[in-house]
């Protein structure tokens, strides 16, 4: 398996999806703005969104691959079928459980999640039902991450990667047409997370039939797979996502903040996640099966190697991500967001928080990267103290900066705590012997510094004035956008085959 070709596929698919996030967000920010209406609807979302991200994404699928690849490569297919029904029927009923407990108790939640809105009782109550409409979300998309484990698992890379899909079809389709149907018309959005989790989970069960892996209802609960997998989970909710946690804490000091600072965090994330998602969560995907295997063939050399690989594709694609977020920061925000409710005010308070989050881009994506070179190895402990140590660290730059940045400074102790992640799992990488760089690194580092100098001086020159971004339609805007971000790529892409460094040179190939 050609490990580019695979970062290639998964990164297009997700693609797709991120401008359909993009199209869903702007379609949201035209109809709903930065406001009472979109306030309530993103803190309801990002309950079992973040749920999600810490059981589904995180904790259970870097518990699930390993043990499931340990199971493919040594003990048959049999006995990983067993695996994947009792894993999946479990998981099953804990979500039911979960599910029925958020929905009945989501007053307190929300309480607790976002207490400023305590004080205006119309927002508080709208809050309340959109997490109520929302929270089922959490059982379907738990599954569709099993199901993505496990396809992922056996090369499937595509069908994971395109699923999310359906989740902004359906948001495009409920805000477009369903909306004028409710009073609020906030609450379709609500309809279209849970419509979305129906979708995804229904796209990829025929997929695991193709496989033979289609789970069947099958309780057992003293199997030892099982119970292995249990056992990684509940340090790895820590460890795998501990920026999920941070944004939740956010929210909390932003519902204290002026209205509008939980929408303004949010378009400013979205994205964030246009480069993390593509690149970050992709290299995670293909890294953690493929590591998984050379640790259980005991393939020290290659494990190392791969981890190298890794790191140098996240620098190589990262950083001008990163420096093209701050540079393009109002082109991006006026062509995706500048329409409609969305006002000006709205556009340089969204654009602060960016710029506080591309300080952190690196990061977050090394993260995600350097994370899998542990739980590969089912080593969940040190994750775990790095992760609690940087929850902490962010915490205290929370308190600090939020006085004077206010929801700018929430975003910068988000990145910055990704920093400090990443440089701490590299650390202990390094100490415990997992991971040895290989030769020639400053060069490389050297070629891909001047290859962002002129990418930079490129996009300073083609963006221009950034008053001329306020004016004009969205035509005009989406083509400035395009060809100053081709212009950008261009030359970064020159300068660093000028300098030396082609991405033929990144074909790698997966352990089998």
């Amino acid at each position: 398996m050609n490990l580019l070709k695979a970062l290639a596929a998964i990164g297009s698919m997700t693609l797709i999806s991120r401008i359909l996030g993009f199209l869903r967000d702007t379609i949201i920010a035209r109809v709903f703005g930065a406001g009472l209406y979109s306030d309530a609807f993103f803190v309801a979302f990002k309950i079992p969104n973040l749920l999600r991200r810490l059981f589904a994404e995180g904790a259970f699928s870097q518990a699930f691959v390993p043990i499931l690849a340990e199971y493919k490569t040594r003990r048959g297919h049999d006995e990983t079928r067993d695996l994947v029904d009792h894993v999946a029927s479990l998981l099953a009923l804990i979500l039911l459980a979960v599910t029925a407990i958020g929905v009945l108790a989501a007053p307190v939640i929300i309480y607790i999640s976002a207490p400023g809105f305590s004080s205006t009782p119309q927002k508080f109550d709208l809050t309340v039902q959109l997490l109520q409409l929302t929270f089922p979300y959490i059982f379907f998309i738990s599954l569709v991450s099993a199901a993505g484990g496990i396809l992922n698992t056996y090369s499937k890379f595509s069908v994971p990667a395109f699923t999310p899909v359906l989740l902004n079809l359906s948001f495009i389709g409920c805000a477009l047409w369903l909306a004028p149907y409710f009073d609020p018309p906030v609450l379709a959005l609500g309809i279209a997370v849970l419509l979305g989790g129906v979708l995804q989970l229904g796209f990829q069960l025929p997929y695991l039939a193709g496989i033979g892996l289609l789970p069947r209802f099958r309780l057992k609960f003293n199997d030892e797979g099982v119970w292995r997998i249990l056992k990684l989970m509940g340090p790895a909710v820590f460890g795998v996502s501990i920026s999920q946690i941070s944004l939740l804490i956010n929210t909390i000091f932003a519902s204290f903040l002026v209205t509008g600072s939980v929408s303004w965090l949010y378009y400013a994330d979205r994205l964030m996640e246009f480069p993390t998602g593509i690149l970050g969560v992709a290299l995670g995907t293909i890294l953690l099966p493929s590591l998984a295997k050379h640790y259980a063939d005991a393939s020290t050399d290659e494990y190392s190697r791969l981890l190298d690989w890794g790191l140098r594709l996240t620098l190589l694609l990262a950083l001008p991500a990163a420096l093209a977020l701050a540079v393009l920061s109002v082109p991006l925000i006026s062509t995706l967001f500048f329409y409609g409710k969305f006002s000006l005010h709205d556009l340089w308070m969204t654009r602060e928080a960016l710029l506080a989050y591309s300080l952190g881009l690196l990061g977050l994506i090394m993260v995600k990267v350097l994370a899998p070179g542990f739980y590969a190895r089912q080593n969940i402990r040190t994750p775990v103290k790095i992760a609690l140590f940087t929850l902490f660290a962010t915490q205290l730059m929370n308190l600090a900066f939020i006085w004077h940045l206010k929801h700018a400074g929430l975003a910068l102790s988000i990145g910055l705590g990704a920093c400090l992640n990443a440089g701490l799992l590299l650390y202990h990488l390094r100490r415990h012997g997992i991971y040895h760089p290989q030769a020639g690194w400053l060069k490389f580092f050297l070629q891909v510094a001047a290859a962002l100098a002129a990418m930079t001086a490129v996009l300073w020159f083609a963006v221009g004035a950034e008053e001329e971004w306020l004016k004009g339609g969205i035509v005009s805007r989406v083509a400035h956008l395009s060809w100053t971000v081709v212009a950008g790529a261009a030359a970064y892409f020159a300068a660093l085959a000028l300098f030396g460094v082609r991405i033929k040179d990144f074909i790698r190939h997966g352990a089998k």
